[in-house]
């Protein structure tokens, strides 16, 4: 099988017709009947249905078609790394993130990454802790920025850095001129929250924070993703206690503002496959650690 044969077939499927399916790859429409047929007498199956007046897709055909689209994609990709190495430059870095590292510095990083190391193309893949830890396993990704959670052996987390949380509070809110809040002065307030099955260890650090506090806090709304808690926020429809990271968030509908008393962090933890050693991973860290002002 070539790769030749699957880009005939797959531009036959899409068009339907031979005489389009021809000019598109600009041969003529004769060759390219023979060449479809080749194809179909050495995998032994027929493709596709041919009358005088329409061409269709065989169930062979329609599963083949996928598959090929899918082969002819990852042909191009390494077309295009050997190009790119014949010029000195080496590839894909992968990396998985939680939503929250757009406040972290991590556009930034990307920019300033890629600028410096035209050696290296970063492709981001926005994912939660569980679909990272599975796309390491399945050499999917190359790096993973991620929260607390469980890691099989075959997957090394470290942290990176910490960071307290902030409280989010509707700009109109009577506690929003404060400069710090007492958790404890908001045991009456709706939260607004991740659900468990969502996030555990973020779940069950703003429960815990809330019990130090006195109270158990009282989830009137609940949202998948940080954006979502802020402007839910924004809306008056409750509180949040959120990363000190969102605090980067623009708006005016909502204010953060500190804990008096903050017994637990946020924590950012890098995720790679274990005896990582590709100097890209280590060497966007880094960027990332330098972006966020710590230490990598």
């Amino acid at each position: 099988m070539e790769l030749k044969q699957l880009r005939y077939f797959v531009a036959v499927a899409e068009e339907l017709h031979f005489g389009r399916a021809a000019r598109r790859l600009f041969i003529s429409q004769p060759a390219l009947s023979f060449d479809i047929r080749k194809f179909e007498e050495q995998l032994g199956v027929q493709l596709l249905e041919r009358t005088n007046k329409a061409v269709a897709l065989t169930n062979a055909g329609f599963v083949l078609l996928e598959e090929a689209r899918r082969l002819l994609e990852q042909a191009e990709e390494v077309r295009r790394i050997a190009a790119r190495s014949a010029h000195g430059l080496a590839g894909r870095l992968r990396i998985g993130f939680v939503n929250s590292m757009l406040y972290r510095g991590l556009p930034e990083a990307v920019r300033r990454f890629e600028a410096e190391h035209p050696a290296v193309e970063v492709v981001l893949r926005e994912m939660n802790t569980i679909e990272q830890v599975h796309a390491l396993q399945r050499l999917q990704i190359d790096l993973g920025f991620a929260h607390w959670g469980r890691f099989p052996a075959e997957v090394h987390s470290e942290p990176l850095f910490s960071e307290p949380f902030l409280c989010c509070l509707p700009a109109g809110h009577r506690f929003a001129r404060r400069r710090r809040i007492e958790l404890a002065t908001l045991a009456r307030e709706p939260f607004i929250l991740f659900p468990r099955s969502v996030s555990p260890h973020y779940h069950d650090q703003i429960i815990a924070t809330c019990v130090e506090a006195g109270f158990s806090p009282q989830i009137r709304h609940e949202a998948r993703l940080w954006q979502t808690v802020v402007t839910m926020v924004e809306f008056g429809m409750g509180i949040a206690l959120v990363p000190a990271a969102l605090g980067n968030m623009s708006g005016e509908r909502a204010v953060f503002r500190p804990l008096a008393s903050n017994p637990y962090e946020s924590q950012v933890l890098k995720l790679v496959r274990a005896g990582e050693k590709d100097a890209s991973v280590q060497g966007f860290v880094e960027y990332l650690a330098l972006q966020a002002r710590v230490s990598p």
